[in-house]
Order: structure tokens, then sequence, then C-alpha cells
């Protein structure tokens, strides 16, 4: 059984309640009072922490690119979308003391170097490194050097990837997620069973990051063993922006929750045992043996 990993107030691994967060991401669209009621959300429905996403716009993207004509609500180029939906100090800030004052916990992935130099200032618990960045190794690198738990999801790496980076972060407070890169993912390619493989392979906390459609194989995944949950989260599936149809709305996250946390009572502690519940029964029934 791997060792588990401090995040917060919360135990992260084998033998202990699932953590499930919700990722926000850039559904928030830019506007900071849809990023507070989708927090809103997530503490209604009892997730444990709530996740975004922190860009450099200029260096993640090349000059080329953020002058790609794409229609938006922001402007006409791909750089409008890009900056209109980045979250800067005085967002962060209130996002900050939102969550304090919710209760719950934030965090988020950096895309760059100087987006975690950013997001240090406020000093989050943890790190989630995107399978977008797996294979960049000096991104690795500057995250450990603030000594913080690491998350990392896996999607679109293969194992020998997903390796070099686990040589580079090491696997002292390290998390691993399983999970397929595509928006919404197919069932057939969601191949839960990767994270037997991940445990076997690296001996730490494994969890999921699902981008599916539907709730079912999340919850599967907490039933195979997953000590974390990541979805995406939103207010209305329906609602403009590029991740809003592979994310699950606050009644959908809700009974996710609900049917994680009945798993994790019904899954028991695999001790073989008569309950006294079954005791009334066995005078009744057994004519054998009684």
């Amino acid at each position: 059984m791997s060792k588990p990993v401090q995040i917060g107030n919360f135990q992260v691994g084998d033998g202990q309640p699932c953590f499930i967060v919700a990722e926000i991401g850039i559904n928030h669209n830019g506007d900071i009072e849809i990023a507070k009621k989708l927090i809103d959300a997530a503490v209604d429905t009892g997730c444990n922490a709530v996740k975004f996403q922190k860009r450099t716009v200029e260096v993640v993207y090349s000059a080329e690119e953020l002058a790609r004509p794409r229609e938006n609500p922001f402007g006409t180029t791909n750089g409008d979308l890009k900056y209109g939906l980045e979250f800067e100090y005085e967002e962060y800030a209130e996002i900050d003391a939102y969550c304090r004052e919710k209760g719950i916990m934030w965090y988020v992935s950096c895309w760059d170097e100087a987006s975690v130099d950013f997001i240090e200032q406020f000093a989050t618990p943890c790190y989630k490194i995107a399978s977008a960045s797996l294979t960049d190794d000096n991104l690795l690198r500057h995250h450990r050097q603030y000594g913080r738990p690491m998350i990392i999801s896996t999607g679109m790496s293969t194992l020998e990837q997903v390796d070099h980076a686990v040589e580079i972060l090491g696997t002292d407070n390290l998390i691993i997620l399983h999970t397929t890169s595509t928006y919404p993912s197919k069932l057939e390619e969601l191949n839960l069973n990767v994270m037997k493989t991940l445990k076997e392979r690296y001996d730490v906390p494994v969890g999921y990051s699902g981008h599916e459609v539907g709730l079912a194989p999340s919850v599967a995944a907490a039933a195979l063993g997953a000590c974390m949950i990541e979805r995406h989260i939103t207010l209305d599936r329906a609602m403009w922006g590029s991740d809003q149809a592979a994310s699950v709305e606050p009644q959908g996250f809700e009974r996710m929750i609900k049917d994680i946390r009945a798993i994790e009572i019904a899954l028991g502690d695999g001790v073989k045992r008569v309950y006294e519940s079954e005791k009334p029964i066995i005078a009744k029934l057994r004519r054998v043996g009684a």
C-alpha cells in the first residue's frame, strides 16, 4: 500500500476517503462572479477542493497561434480569447479570499514557470501538472523547487513519458491521475484498468481525472480504488466554452459524490463476518448448521 499524500487537511491515498476535486478550469469564462458561483456549487455538492488553470499567454502560445482568427466573446482572434479567459492578481486574490470564506481548498495547474511563481504567492496546498505539460522537464523542476505536493495527469502520454516525469519529480508527495485527453472522452478509450498499472509501477496514490459524458465511469474509478476523482464542473453544459460539454453540472456532481461515498461504505474492510442483522435470518431459514 502506497504512502498517503497530505493535501491541506486531507490525507489522499489508499485507505482514505476519495478526494474529490471540481475542476473549474476556464469554465468561469473570464467572469469572477461565475467563478464564485462554481465555487459555491462545489461547496454545496460536497467537493473537497476546486482547481483553476493559469497561463502566461504569450509564453504558452506562439504569436502565430494568438493571431489566428477565432470569433469569441472577447474579440476576433485566438489571442483575444486566451487573454480574455485569463485571471490575474485581483481575481485570484478574490478567489483566495472567497474559498477561505467558504471553507474549501483551491489550487491551480500552471502551464509555465512564471505562472508557478505567480500562484506561489497564494501558498496553495499543492500543484497540478496538466497532461499537456507532462513532458516539460523544466516546468516540472520549477514546480518541485517549492516543495509542495504534486498531482500529475497522464493523458496523451506513454508509460515511458510518465516514467521520465516521475524520475524528475520523484515519488515523494506525488499523486498520479489516469486520464484520457479528449473532450469528451469515448467510453471505449477510458481504460480505467490503467489505474492498476500505474499503482503497481510507481507505488504512489493513483486517481482519475474524467472527461467523459456521464458519471458512471468516475464512480467506477472510485470503486476500483481511485484515491482522487477530478471532474470539470459547470453551471450549465450548454454555456459557451470549449470545456463545458465535457463538464458536470451541480446536480450531477452531487449525485456522483453521493454514489462515491455510498461505495466507500459498501466496500467495507474485506473481513468476512456474520452480522448481527443476519442472525435472526439464520434462525429462520437455515435448516442445518444453525
